[in-house]
């Protein structure tokens, strides 16, 4: 089980501060009028915030001695995840503004992140390396197949495709951090204990996000079965954001994974070649320290 790092060499982890929902804030059901998409969506939102200030904790709490490199990229990570708990925290507000109560949802997920404090620190490295997967599987696949968010309004999709690129950017430092930190380990058990976390990680994520969507859609007035087929068609069958992400995910055991192992910057190259032609628009930051 091949512990080295296939980061690209020539890889730069570049921050765009970009600002959403503030001028132009999202309608009740910005996804296309559709609640089941809308609730998705704005379920896997309200992890944001609080999520990633917890990825930067774990990732931060196992960058002594990290090669230079990776110094570099953990300060990059840093400072991209800080502006996106910003900008969905502000994506959040404007659901609370359209009518929504996100309060349990944030409860739910102060009760996981409280639960993995309270293990080793390892655990929450672990449980980063796990979700941010999850989240360069989900970006990859959202920008590979314009579909997923073509209904969206303008901005929402601007946000999103955003955020897209990013976490493709920065997908191998929480990993890379954690060969880093249990480079003193055997094989075996780091797989093991990876493969432990990432099969609890995706039982957690999926009930977690699915009852999320079943709570918004009940704030709609949307219950029993017709909440519970129309959110599980929209995430498992048409357009199936979770059945198509589901051979990646699976690559996460496999002898040797890494996070680069597929190259997909030119998923990036695409959106900056759109900014280049004013679609979007791009600004460097300085980085967190």
């Amino acid at each position: 089980m091949n512990a080295a790092s296939v980061t690209p060499v020539d890889l730069s982890i570049t921050p765009r501060d970009r600002r959403f929902a503030r001028e132009v804030k999202p309608a009740h059901w910005w996804h296309g009028g559709d609640p089941f998409a809308t609730a998705f969506y704005n379920a896997l939102s309200s992890t944001f915030p609080k999520g990633e200030a917890f990825f930067v904790e774990a990732v931060r709490n196992h960058r002594h001695g990290a090669p230079a490199k990776l110094a570099e990229e953990i300060k990059g990570f840093t400072t991209q995840e800080a502006i996106h708990s910003r900008e969905h925290d502000a994506f959040n507000k404007a659901a609370v503004d359209a009518g929504y109560d996100l309060k349990p949802l944030e409860d739910r997920l102060q009760m996981r992140l409280d639960f993995i404090r309270s293990k080793p620190p390892i655990a929450s490295l672990a449980s980063t390396m796990a979700l941010e997967h999850f989240t360069a599987i989900f970006a990859h696949e959202l920008l590979a197949d314009p579909r997923h968010l073509a209904a969206a309004e303008p901005e929402a999709q601007a946000m999103w495709r955003w955020h897209a690129i990013e976490e493709i950017e920065h997908k191998g430092v929480a990993y890379d951090t954690w060969l880093h930190a249990t480079r003193h380990w055997p094989r075996f058990k780091r797989w093991k204990v990876k493969a432990q976390i990432m099969l609890i990680a995706t039982r957690n994520f999926t009930l977690d996000r699915t009852l999320g969507g079943i709570e918004l859609l009940r704030q709609d007035g949307i219950t029993g079965p017709k909440a519970w087929l129309g959110l599980l068609r929209f995430m498992w069958v048409r357009p199936g954001m979770m059945r198509k992400i589901f051979r990646a995910w699976a690559a996460y055991f496999l002898p040797g994974f890494h996070p680069w192992n597929e190259d997909d910057r030119h998923l990036i190259k695409r959106y900056e070649a759109e900014a280049a032609l004013g679609t979007e628009s791009t600004r460097k930051v300085r980085r967190a320290a």
